[in-house]
């Protein structure tokens, strides 16, 4: 049964870091791209970060970059996105989406060949 969990979300201060996990069955990241969104309070939601299949190579959003890393362990099943850096204006649901076949992490930026999505996980940036 195909399923994506994020876990990892929580509170940080402006210049902390977090690491947000991303559980995932019912496909492998050797066939598939999976990547994160974010959407804030009154906001779009924002594609972050896309990791092609076969666990590379990476791709992020202008606003992120330098900052998130994304990284996938295909035994675990699991993919990651390291936040460093963190901004107040980084606060919002992330959501692990993995992509639809026939589409690549390109699309998955520009918001298209969505597939399958978490509930999110809850990231607060704040003093």
């Amino acid at each position: 049964q195909l399923q994506v969990v994020e876990s990892g979300g929580g509170s940080v201060q402006p210049g902390g870091s977090l690491r947000l996990s991303c559980a995932f069955s019912g496909f492998t990241l050797d066939y598939y791209h999976i990547g994160w969104f974010r959407q804030a309070p009154g906001k779009e939601r924002e594609a972050v970060s896309c990791i092609s299949s076969g666990g590379s190579p990476a791709h992020y959003a202008d606003s992120v970059k330098g900052r998130f890393t994304i990284s996938g362990d295909s035994a675990k099943n699991t993919v990651y996105l390291q936040m460093s850096s963190l901004k107040p204006e980084d606060a919002g649901v992330y959501y692990c989406v993995r992509g639809a076949s026939g589409y690549g992490c390109y699309d998955f930026l520009l918001g298209y060949g969505l597939d399958d999505w978490g509930k999110g996980t809850q990231v607060t940036v704040s003093s």
